[in-house]
């Protein structure tokens, strides 16, 4: 083994064993900065010589099965490492830089789901969220913004439902982020022609009773998914808004038929992935705290259904309409009196919303 090759399975090593969810390859004027980010924080751990950059970044890129000698044009990939009798999948991300190209690998631990029981901070939410799953058709839409933990909720549910009901489950996600025997997964690659358009189209063929796509990404997806859901199937997804009223009118900017969206609709939740409170560290984590397999953070919703969402899809068409529903606010509000989540993570989620 190279020393190029051994340098790249300790990063990757250090990674996973401290928990982190990226590491970060940073070109400089005069050297190289490994970073991590563990628990929304980027950790410096390591500088590298200049030279040694374009060796680590090209054998990453090649064991992703990425073009080595493009420099000039973003790319992304996937591959997998066996760290410590576990696979970890890892999505890479190549972008031309001033200096050199940088490179962003998010870890994706292949065998971790997320149990049931810790779907949401709150017990009554999982439950909400599990009793979705009894519909036979309809449109469930998870939103959020990156990293706010979307795809591992949708994996959770996913396999709740397949211990639950016998359903046939097909998946098409760019890329497939964990391996999961229990259902059908598709991976959308443009280049072989196997869009989110085209991919759902043959999905449909396939005699699906639930559908989950990655994300609903531009127009045609959009109605592809609805008319999958009118159709009589189960159709999981998620969408890039601020909160959950948002992805009502990100369908309605898409061109989505009103009528298909008041028949279509199931729920819609708004979702944020917010810091616990440690009871050894009086404020931030020190790095050797995340060995411990005490979760770390947890996630809160929003959630729009019945007769909120009845209110909600009122409001999009400018009747005056009442809601009760529990907002990401309240939520977080609710666990920092309890004293489970952080005070700084309000400012964090909620101000940076109301500044938008």
């Amino acid at each position: 083994m190279s020393l190029i090759e051994r340098l790249a399975d300790r990063i990757i090593t250090e990674a996973v064993r401290s928990h982190a969810t990226d590491v970060h390859i940073i070109p400089r004027r005069n050297d190289t900065l490994v970073q991590l980010r563990i628990s929304n924080r980027l950790i410096p751990k390591i500088q590298l010589p200049k030279e040694e950059c374009d060796r680590l970044i090209s054998h990453f890129k090649f064991t992703a099965s990425m073009d080595i000698g493009e420099r000039r044009r973003p790319q992304s990939g996937a591959c997998s490492f066996m760290i410590d009798g576990q696979m970890i999948g890892l999505r890479l991300s190549t972008l031309p830089a001033s200096q050199n190209e940088s490179l962003v690998i998010r870890i994706l631990p292949q065998q971790e789901t997320v149990p049931s029981f810790q779907i949401s901070l709150f017990p009554s939410m999982t439950r909400k969220l599990l009793a979705l799953l009894k519909h036979s058709h309809g449109l469930i839409i998870l939103t959020g913004p990156t990293g706010s933990g979307k795809t591992s909720t949708l994996y959770a549910l996913l396999n709740e439902t397949s211990h639950l009901y016998n359903r046939n489950i097909i998946t098409l996600e760019d890329p497939i982020e964990k391996e999961n025997d229990l259902v059908l997964q598709v991976q959308v690659n443009e280049k072989a022609g196997v869009t989110y358009t085209t991919g759902l189209k043959a999905i449909l063929r396939h005699d699906p009773d639930i559908i989950m796509v990655g994300e609903i990404r531009d127009a045609e997806t959009a109605k592809i998914a609805v008319r999958a859901a009118l159709t009589g199937h189960l159709v999981l997804t998620t969408m890039h808004t601020r909160d959950s009223k948002g992805a009502i009118y990100r369908l309605i900017e898409f061109g989505v038929n009103w009528q298909e969206i008041e028949q279509t609709l199931v729920a819609i939740t708004a979702q944020r992935l917010v810091e616990l409170t440690c009871p050894f560290c009086s404020s931030h984590c020190t790095p050797s705290c995340f060995g411990y397999e005490r979760p770390k953070r947890a996630s809160v919703f929003e959630l729009l259904s019945g007769r909120d969402l009845r209110a909600a899809l009122g409001e999009a068409r400018g009747e005056d309409s009442k809601f009760c529903y529990k907002t990401l606010r309240e939520e977080i509000r609710k666990g920092i009196a309890l004293g489970y989540i952080k005070e700084s993570e309000f400012a964090r989620w909620v101000f940076t919303d109301e500044a938008e």
